[in-house]
């Protein structure tokens, strides 16, 4: 049984805590890798704090030639790294192998990035006390970086975070969910090869009382945290003078109107309402659809549901498999079934058998209804009809969360009124929210977060400003 040392400080050690990784779709145990205690961690952080000055300093060209050297080892090791990923994560084999395909852009990405960190030039002369001044802004490296990072992109969400500090010039310290840790251990493998100074990586599984000190700790100064509202607004009580990036996932909505391809809008919607069992931030969540093609629409989306195939998540034919656990699965289980009792229409699924969740489609649901409120964070849809686009828009807009949105249209008029009303991070045209590139701006308003990732925005919040007068 394969057997993974933590990285703590540049060196990979072993505890006395075992952790056990269990495959989600067989139950069973299939590695161990091990937590980080006080001495780990404090081992971290010192090597941490003791290579800031080196990692400042490192040039730009052997930050990308680092990088790029990590890059091309995740491509080299696409298949094996894919494999590990499905199954501690249970994602479908297909999905894996894309996760790892982005991981290894976003490290290309942090290359490319690295050789162009921000400089200005500003002309001071505006007023006459800066007559005959000039200004040079320059960005440093804001010092230690703690990261936290979840289970359902295991390896790429974490990339996020370690790819803009090594670029910025930060260390970093990681810790990965306790549920998926190997993605990110096997990555430290191939950091570790690499130039980068021993001890600006750290890979921590820990328990969340020891993860907690990643959030207190004021030795770091900047904290980025991906997963629950619940638990990340209550880190950023508790960060004191840090900065907090959060990214804190949502309810994503999807509008639909008549002029919108509506073959290629039920293809994609398919993909973003099940892929990884709707384990998305930016799941493809509350659908609305203009009321003239409603019924066709929900008509061949409940067809196209019931065509997904369960199984294994090592089978490449998989679309759909297990959620993580079968916690998971009784809490989607229940907003359903709450769901329903209250008014709601089944249309497909809303079957439970273990850890799986069928696909599931429900209409005539009421927005406070948790289906439609709350991050179900499973392989739940809800599809409404609405008479015009403002409609839409007021509809996506209700609740707490603004992540992403999709807007299937063709008429530029509707394209600009939802760029100009939605309340959400980024609006995707013609696809669904779970659109993602790896070097554009991403993040929430509202309580989907706080600032952006995406390499270069990454960056900008692991720097600090500082003006030259002269």
């Amino acid at each position: 049984m394969p057997n993974y040392p933590i990285y703590a400080g540049g060196k990979f050690v072993t505890t006395s805590q075992k952790l056990e990784v269990i495959n989600p779709f067989s139950g069973k145990k299939f590695a161990e890798t091990y937590l980080a205690g006080e001495a780990e961690y404090e081992a971290a952080v010192q090597a941490a704090l003791g290579v800031r000055e080196e990692m400042k300093q490192l040039p730009a060209y052997r930050r990308y030639e680092i990088l790029g050297a990590v890059s091309t080892a995740i491509s080299d090791r696409r298949g094996q790294l894919a494999i590990i990923l499905a199954m501690e994560s249970g994602k479908p084999l297909r999905l894996a192998q894309a996760e790892i395909d982005r991981a290894a852009q976003t490290f290309r990405v942090a290359a490319e990035e690295s050789k162009r960190l921000p400089k200005e030039y500003i002309s001071l002369d505006w007023t006459p006390a800066g007559e005959k001044r000039e200004g040079i802004v320059k960005y440093f490296p804001v010092g230690a970086v703690a990261g936290i990072s979840p289970f359902n992109f295991p390896m790429n969400l974490a990339v996020h975070k370690i790819a803009p500090a090594i670029a910025a010039g930060c260390p970093i310290l990681l810790k990965p969910a306790s549920s998926t840790p190997l993605s990110t251990l096997e990555l430290a493998k191939m950091i570790d090869l690499t130039g980068l100074p021993k001890g600006a990586l750290s890979v921590l599984p820990m328990t969340r009382t020891m993860g907690n000190k990643l959030v207190t700790d004021e030795r770091f100064r900047l904290l980025s945290f991906t997963g629950s509202p619940e638990v990340g607004w209550e880190m950023k009580k508790n960060a004191g003078k840090k900065k907090v990036v959060l990214e804190l996932g949502g309810n994503a909505g999807v509008i639909v109107m008549p002029s919108a391809s509506i073959s290629s809008a039920l293809e994609k919607s398919l993909a973003g309402a099940f892929a990884y069992s709707g384990q998305i931030c930016i799941h493809a969540q509350r659908f609305f659809v203009h009321e003239s093609i409603f019924d066709d629409f929900l008509e061949n989306m409940t067809q196209a549901a019931k065509s997904l195939r369960y199984g294994d998540p090592g089978d490449p034919a998989t679309d759909v498999s297990v959620m993580i656990d079968e916690a998971n699965a009784l809490r989607v289980e229940a907003w359903v079934n709450e769901a329903i009792h209250a008014g709601a229409k089944l249309c497909c699924g809303g079957k439970r058998e273990g850890s799986f969740y069928h696909p599931t489609i429900l209409t005539g649901t009421k927005a406070s209804m948790k289906v439609c409120a709350e991050e179900i964070f499973g392989p739940v849809i809800t599809v409404e009809p609405v008479s015009s686009m403002r409609e839409a828009i007021t509809r996506v807009n209700e609740g707490v969360f603004g992540l992403q949105a999709g807007v299937f249209t063709n008429d530029i008029r509707e394209m600009d009124e939802a760029f100009d009303g939605l309340e959400v991070g980024g609006m995707i045209l013609n696809d669904v929210p779970t659109f993602r590139v790896d070097h554009m701006p991403y993040g929430g308003v509202k309580d989907s977060g706080l600032g952006r990732e995406g390499v270069r925005y990454a960056m900008m919040d692991m720097l600090e400003a500082r003006v030259l007068v002269k």
